[in-house]
């Protein structure tokens, strides 16, 4: 191994649960990991790592709305992750550098608290259940489980997530299965629902229109940031 090979930084690891995600996230100074929405088998993809392979840890996709006042496309830097069985707080220094990055982007970005949980929150009232036990404005299943890691092997952590569906609306319940091991959705199980419930054809053209406007803030959102998502280095 050469000497400047060894001289070289660590990578941020970015990590994500929709294969999409993790392209978006990819790049100069990143390594991005997900595991199609299945927090079990990303606390397992994780425990792997049992050398971190990185400088820090940041979460960074989509996310539910549980704030009233967020819409599609709506960015959130978060200042801390909420779980029933705790508190995660985020590196202030990295969300300072995320919203300076974010600066002029022409998109809406809050730094709020980030619910984390292991089930999707599918429903209206579950979302309006879940921001009243929480406060927080968003919900994710990868940002807690990525906290916990970056909080065990003693690295900065950080999450960026961006508002998919709104708080008022539900999800279908079989959008949260139609993906595959890999992230990558699974068209044939997407078919496959609405052949057998075609009422939930309006419910899924909402939840496209949705995702199609939060990754193209997602997608605005890492050309601001750049190389290594904006997480500044750190001094030896």
């Amino acid at each position: 191994m050469s000497a400047s090979t060894l001289s070289q930084p660590l990578p941020v690891l970015a990590v994500t649960g929709l294969a999409k995600e993790a392209r978006l996230a990819a790049g100069p100074g990143v390594t991005a990991i997900g595991a199609g929405g299945d927090p079990a088998r990303l606390r397992a993809l994780l425990a792997q790592r049992t050398e971190p392979g990185c400088r820090a840890v940041v979460s960074i996709g989509i996310a539910g709305g549980l704030d009233p006042d967020l819409l599609p496309g709506d960015v959130l830097v978060a200042t801390a992750i909420v779980t029933p069985s705790g508190r995660h707080v985020a590196d202030p220094a990295i969300v300072e550098a995320m919203r300076r990055a974010l600066d002029g982007s022409g998109l809406r970005v809050r730094s709020a608290v980030l619910a984390g949980v292991d089930a999707a929150v599918l429903t209206v009232a579950h979302k309006a259940a879940l921001r009243r036990a929480t406060g927080a404005a968003g919900v994710d299943m990868e940002s807690h489980v990525a906290a916990a890691f970056a909080e065990r092997h003693g690295l900065p952590f950080a999450a960026l997530r961006i508002v998919c569906d709104p708080a008022a609306r539900a999800i279908p319940a079989f959008a949260a299965k139609a993906l595959k091991p890999n992230g990558e959705p699974d068209i044939r199980a997407v078919l496959s629902a609405v052949a057998r419930d075609p009422s939930q054809i309006r419910p899924l053209v909402h939840l496209a229109r949705d995702s199609g406007t939060a990754f193209a803030s997602l997608k605005r959102c890492r050309s601001h940031l750049g190389d290594g998502l904006g997480v500044p280095r750190r001094s030896a």
